[in-house]
């Protein structure tokens, strides 16, 4: 299952409404069996948003601080490597499925699962993953719900 960087973003703000349904699902899900994956598009998402100042939907942390998250967040999940084949994935999803502007991001993400044998998304975003064939789009909410010891 990969991680949404949004899902990663709110682990970052224990104070954000969203970190307890994420904290939870990241905790939960590998309790479950479910194997946690990010690819290098998260951790650069990741940065953007750290980095960002607070006054323009960022975090506002500085590069170090930011650097310190990815090495935390990079030793949490299991990291995919970038291959050749994300590329030609990613043109072809954005072509079949007429996908243009900011969730042209989304799709290089499924992109990443399909060459790496993903088939789950662990995200805050169900719709913008939805439009994706085989992809199962899990929120996280779902997952903080269950009792802990529930399989899911």
């Amino acid at each position: 299952m990969l991680v949404d960087t949004s899902v990663l973003i709110r682990t970052l703000q224990p104070h954000h409404p969203l970190y307890t349904p994420s904290d939870r699902a990241i905790r939960l899900l590998p309790a479950q069996g479910r194997k946690l994956h990010i690819v290098a598009q998260n951790l650069i998402e990741l940065w953007v948003v750290a980095t960002r100042p607070l006054g323009e939907n960022g975090l506002g942390m500085t590069p170090t601080e930011a650097a310190t998250e990815l090495r935390r967040i990079k030793g949490m999940f299991l990291f995919l490597p970038e291959t050749p084949a994300i590329y030609p994935a990613w043109e072809a999803l954005v072509l079949d499925y007429a996908v243009s502007g900011k969730p042209s991001h989304d799709a290089r993400l499924v992109a990443a699962m399909q060459v790496h044998g993903l088939t789950a998304i662990l995200t805050f975003d169900k719709t913008g993953f939805s439009r994706f064939p085989g992809i199962e789009v899990i929120h996280p909410a779902e997952i903080a719900a269950q009792p802990i010891g529930q399989e899911g």
